[in-house]
């Protein structure tokens, strides 16, 4: 599955439908934003959605990730209650993954901090230990925003 081309292929049939982005950001309840970036290959459809991007475009969720029309005698190992279900749990571990992400830089800045109190007594000490003060604490917070847009986000 490729992103630019499936992106391609959902530009190209909303166009045969005489959409424009902002009607088909309509009739599925997503941002016109949303569709410029599935169709720019920047991101895919969520897996909840999947399904009436499908419908909208009269495609199915095959074609779709494939990013082309597939032929009436071509067969397919998987049905498309499988392929949405693989892409939500392709999306889940995503997430899953930023959130670990996140969680190792909050401990990660935890132990930096930890380490900037042990280093210091001279003017030249106090300065590196003031720099990885101030490094584990933007760690922290970056962790933290990290953290947070993966539960925010989806």
């Amino acid at each position: 599955m490729n992103q630019l081309v499936t992106g391609k292929f959902i530009a190209q049939k909303r166009k045969e439908k005489n959409l424009t982005q902002e009607q088909l950001a309509e009739k599925l309840g997503v941002s016109n934003k949303t569709i410029s970036k599935w169709e720019t290959g920047k991101c895919m459809p969520d897996y909840a959605i999947v399904k009436s991007l499908c419908e909208e475009l009269e495609i199915t969720v095959a074609e779709l990730m494939d990013g082309e029309v597939n032929e009436e005698k071509s067969m397919r190992a998987y049905d498309e209650d499988q392929i949405v279900d693989l892409l939500r749990r392709t999306q889940e571990l995503e997430k899953q993954k930023n959130m670990m992400l996140g969680m190792l830089l909050i401990v990660m800045g935890i132990a930096l901090q930890a380490l900037s109190y042990n280093v210091g007594g001279s003017a030249f000490r106090d300065f590196i230990s003031g720099l990885i003060l101030g490094l584990s604490i933007g760690e922290m917070l970056v962790g933290i925003y990290v953290v947070a847009r993966s539960m925010v986000s989806r």
